[in-house]
Parts: C-alpha cells; sequence; structure tokens
C-alpha cells in the first residue's frame, strides 16, 4: 500500500501500517489510537504504584525510628494560671493526670502527644476555691471527669520548639488549640533510663468550655479572666522494646 492510499482508505493493512511507522517513526503508534492509549495508561498506573510504594516505604521507616515515652509523674506537672481582679495572676495545678508521646529523640515531628487529665485534682491551695471549681459552675467534675488533648499535627518552628496543633476537651466541648512545645534536653539517669524534658504552653478561652462563671469588677473588668493560660512542665522516660 502506497503511503498516499493508506492516508485515503481505512487502516486495515496492519502489516503495511507496520512497514510505513518504520519509516515514519511514530507514525503507526498514532494510527492506533487504541495502543497508544494502553501505553499510556500503563505508565501512569506504573508511575502510581511506584510513588505509592515510596511513600509507603518512607512512611514506615518514619514510624519505626519513632521512640514511646510515658510520663515520670513525680517531676512533671500541668498547671493554669488566671488573671485576678486585673491586678495579679493565680496559678493552679492538676495533680492526677497521664501523657502517652512519642517522638525520634528530641525531634517531635512527626511524633504524637496525648493528655488527660483527672479533673476533680485540682488545686489551688485554696480548699474553699477548688470545691467551687469542682463544681457545676465550673469543671463540673461530676459529670466530665476528664480533660484531653490531643495531638492533630506537629512542625518544627525553630530549633528545639515545635508548633503542636490539636484539639483539647473540657466539659462537653472541643475545640482546636496551638501549643508551643520547647524540647529541654535529654539525659541518661542513674538506673539506666533515658529521659527527655519537655515544655508545653497554650491560652484558651474558658468561655470557648463552657466555664462561663462571671464577676464583673465596678471598674468593669472580670474577677477572673476569661483568658487561661495552661503549662505542661514534662519528664518522659523512653520505653525500651522488649
Amino acid at each position: 500500500m502506497s503511503f498516499r492510499g493508506l492516508l485515503s482508505s481505512p487502516l486495515t493493512d496492519v502489516r503495511s501500517a507496520r512497514e510505513l511507522g518504520y519509516a515514519f517513526p511514530g507514525f503507526y503508534l498514532n494510527t492506533n489510537p487504541f495502543a497508544f492509549n494502553h501505553h499510556i495508561r500503563r505508565r501512569t498506573i506504573m508511575r502510581t504504584i511506584i510513588v505509592f510504594s515510596l511513600l509507603t516505604i518512607f512512611g514506615t521507616l518514619s514510624l519505626l525510628s519513632q521512640d514511646t515515652w510515658k510520663l515520670d509523674r513525680s517531676h512533671s506537672r500541668v498547671e493554669f494560671t488566671v488573671t485576678h481582679m486585673l491586678i495579679s495572676e493565680v496559678t493552679g495545678r492538676f495533680t492526677d493526670f497521664d501523657v502517652a508521646m512519642t517522638s525520634s529523640g528530641g525531634d517531635l515531628t512527626g511524633g504524637s502527644i496525648e493528655t488527660v487529665i483527672r479533673t476533680a485534682s485540682i488545686n489551688t491551695d485554696n480548699d474553699s476555691r477548688d470545691a467551687d471549681l469542682r463544681g457545676a459552675s465550673f469543671f463540673n467534675t461530676d459529670s466530665f471527669p476528664t480533660a484531653t488533648f490531643r495531638s492533630t499535627k506537629i512542625e518544627k518552628a525553630a530549633e528545639n520548639r515545635f508548633t503542636v496543633s490539636g484539639t483539647l476537651t473540657i466539659r462537653d466541648s472541643t475545640k482546636p488549640v496551638v501549643m508551643d512545645v520547647t524540647f529541654l534536653g535529654s539525659v541518661t539517669d542513674g538506673r539506666g533510663r533515658v529521659k527527655t524534658g519537655w515544655k508545653g504552653v497554650t491560652t484558651i478561652n474558658r468561655f470557648d468550655y463552657g466555664v462561663l462563671w462571671d464577676r464583673t469588677l465596678d471598674s468593669g473588668g472580670l474577677v477572673v479572666s476569661k483568658e487561661v493560660e495552661i503549662t505542661l512542665r514534662l519528664e518522659m522516660v523512653r520505653v525500651e522494646p522488649k
């Protein structure tokens, strides 16, 4: 079949088309759309499989490189600070809490933090005030015995500093929060345990969580500020694989 005949008639002579393809590279492929599209689909599928496999491998390696840490409770604190009558700060703490963490040593990127606080353990060094804080106007600890923080994203902000995004649940409200976390260092103690130190700080509006008790001063300010600063001072112990 001549070149002119091939262009003017249906492509039925596969052998001639192949011969023409040798003379004009790429012509046969272009005159056979099914074969061309099949070729492209195969390449696309193979590329997708390769990319997915690499992402899976890197993700698995990242998880394997993460250490698990448990709380050293006797050297850790969960504190909160509010402004009182516009002129001073009052600090309280929770004495019963747990923290679970994963990190690659002092690198929290790709890790996680989960904190569970038993709200009835609140202590402001004033028994009467603590009883009020456990009541319905504040934490309502009988109905909501725990407050929780769970990280959802961790990014490195600077050397030894991390921005930890997560959700905080107090009473029946869950809100997104951002905590600034600082890695304070690592040491091996006298018992051979690897320990790390961390400090996390965030500020919340207590009204967002249903802690609505409110009393106004004659000057117009609140007796207790809406803003509450929460500070975690943590000493964590690496869990060694068995």
